[in-house]
C-alpha cells in the first residue's frame, strides 16, 4: 500500500501570507529548506492495483496531482469541511474527464450537507456527453464504520478537533488522522497496532484544536505504531528542528512524501 503526501501543511500553508517583504511569514521555519514549504493538508492511498482513494481536496488540489502526476482517483472521502479541506473541490471535474463520469465522494450526513451548500452545481444530475463542472455522487457514511471506498475497506471513526468533529481513518496498515486534538477509547483502539500513522502535529507547544508534539507522542505510546508521520504542521515545525529533536520512529512529513506499508 502507497500513500501519497499532497500536502502537508495547516490552513494557512507555510508559508503564509505576509512578510516583511511580501514573501511569506515562515515563522520558525527555514525558507532555505524546500521541506519547509507546505501547501494544504491532502493524501492519496493506492492499495497495489492501481485503485486510489483521495482525502480532502484542498485550494492546492490541480498543483498537487500535477506535482504527483495524479490524474485519476476513483474516490474521494471529507474528513470535514472546513475551507483548507474542501476549497479544491471544482479541481476534480479534470478527475471527472479523465473517468469519464461521475466520482463518488464520501463523509458524514453532516459534512456533506455543507459541502452541498457550497458547491450545490457539483451534486446536480449529470447530463452525458459533456462534462463542464464535477460531477460528484454523495455517500453518507456514519461514525463508527468500515465502508469499502475505491475497493478498500476503510474504517472510519470519529476525533474531535476543537469544537466541531473530524473523521479519521484506517485502512489496512496505515492511518490518518489529521485536524485531531481529542481521541476517544474507541478511535485508539481502532488504531493500535497500525503499521504506519499519519498524525496532525500543528506546532510544538499545546494548541485548542490541534495536536502538538507532547500529545502526539502520548497517543503514540498507546497506539504503538512502527513509524509515525506528523502532517498539518504550521510554522513553528521547522524540518531542520525536527530532524536533530524527534525520537526514533518519529518523522515529518513533506510535500511529495511517499509511504509504504
Amino acid at each position: 500500500m502507497e500513500v501519497i503526501i499532497l500536502g502537508c501543511g495547516g490552513s494557512a500553508g507555510v508559508p503564509m501570507l505576509g512578510g516583511p517583504d511580501g514573501a511569506g511569514e515562515w515563522g520558525e521555519c527555514d525558507p532555505a529548506e524546500p521541506r519547509n514549504r507546505r501547501t494544504r493538508s491532502s493524501i492519496i492511498i493506492n492499495d497495489g492495483p492501481g485503485r486510489m482513494l483521495l482525502v480532502d481536496t484542498g485550494p492546492d488540489l490541480r498543483a498537487q496531482l500535477l506535482a504527483q502526476r495524479v490524474s485519476r482517483v476513483d474516490a474521494v472521502l471529507y474528513t470535514h469541511a472546513h475551507a483548507d479541506h474542501i476549497a479544491g473541490l471544482d479541481e476534480l471535474r479534470g478527475v471527472n474527464r479523465v473517468i469519464n463520469g461521475p466520482l463518488p465522494v464520501y463523509g458524514t450526513a453532516e459534512v456533506l450537507d455543507e459541502v452541498r451548500v457550497r458547491f450545490d452545481y457539483a451534486f446536480r444530475p449529470w447530463t452525458p456527453p459533456r462534462i463542464i463542472r464535477p460531477i460528484l455522487e454523495a455517500h453518507a457514511v456514519s461514525l463508527p464504520e468500515r465502508r469499502v471506498m475505491a475497493g478498500m475497506e476503510v474504517d472510519l471513526f470519529s476525533q474531535q478537533h476543537g469544537w466541531t468533529e473530524t473523521l479519521g481513518l484506517r485502512v489496512g496498515p496505515m492511518a490518518y488522522c489529521t485536524d485531531v486534538v481529542e481521541l476517544d477509547d474507541g478511535a485508539l483502539d481502532t488504531l493500535r497496532g497500525v503499521d504506519t500513522w499519519l498524525v496532525d502535529c500543528f506546532q510544538r507547544v499545546e494548541h485548542s484544536s490541534h495536536g502538538w508534539l507532547e500529545r502526539v507522542l502520548y497517543w503514540r505510546d498507546i497506539i504503538k505504531p512502527r513509524r509515525t508521520v506528523l502532517t498539518h504542521m504550521g510554522p513553528d515545525m521547522d524540518w531542520g528542528w525536527m530532524q536533530a529533536n524527534l525520537p526514533d520512529g518519529v518523522e515529518a512529513a513533506y510535500d511529495g512524501l511517499r509511504l509504504y506499508a
